[in-house]
């Protein structure tokens, strides 16, 4: 049964020091060794659990004026998670495209100010890309292929406004439902994640 955007509130409430600026990528196909070497990323230590991962992110931030982006990393069954607190490459069309060539992508953003993306790329091409908050702006090659989906995960595709904004949360589900993938809170807590930085600058 597909998850809606209710399935993942728990994010914001259990997470709040992530939630508020993230990148979250599944990438099918690559390992963590050989998506950094596609990201051209630096190995660093490993980290336990995502509060000491957003800790680190942030130190590196200011060690490196913003030059260089801690990235947190682990398997999950065929599939790689790349978690960048306060981070967006996932969602850099410029360095998501060239680093998709024979995998599947999978990525969404949110910044502090409520910006977002939703990306979906096929070995290179873009299937699917919209802004969670605004889904009836889409574009790429499949723009409407789960149309039916995202309106059962939540996301508001008529004029209206919601009452209640799910659409970060929704944007979790959609992920979830192209990947097989579930972001649950004892894969975040408990992980020992691989790390590395990489350029974004």
């Amino acid at each position: 049964m597909t998850k809606t955007g209710a399935d993942y509130a728990w994010f914001e409430n259990d997470f709040p020091d992530i939630a508020e600026a993230y990148c979250f990528t599944l990438v099918r196909g690559l390992s963590p060794a050989e998506l950094m070497s596609r990201l051209e990323g630096r190995p660093e230590a490993p980290l336990k659990g995502i509060a000491a991962v957003v800790d680190a992110a942030f130190a590196q931030y200011d060690l490196e004026e913003g030059d260089r982006q801690l990235v947190a990393m682990t398997t999950a069954g065929v599939w790689t998670l790349l978690v960048e607190p306060n981070g967006y490459l996932g969602v850099t069309e410029d360095r998501v495209l060239p680093a998709s060539a024979g995998v599947s992508w999978v990525s969404h953003f949110v910044n502090i100010n409520a910006v977002g993306t939703f990306l979906w790329a096929e070995n290179q091409v873009l299937r699917l890309c919209f802004d969670p908050m605004f889904p009836e702006d889409r574009w790429g090659t499949a723009p409407d292929e789960f149309l039916d989906v995202m309106e059962r995960i939540g996301f508001h595709l008529d004029e209206e406004s919601p009452e209640t904004d799910l659409s970060a949360p929704a944007a979790f589900a959609l992920a979830e439902h192209l990947t097989g993938v579930a972001i649950t809170p004892a894969l975040l807590e408990d992980t020992t994640f691989t790390c590395a930085t990489v350029q974004i600058r």
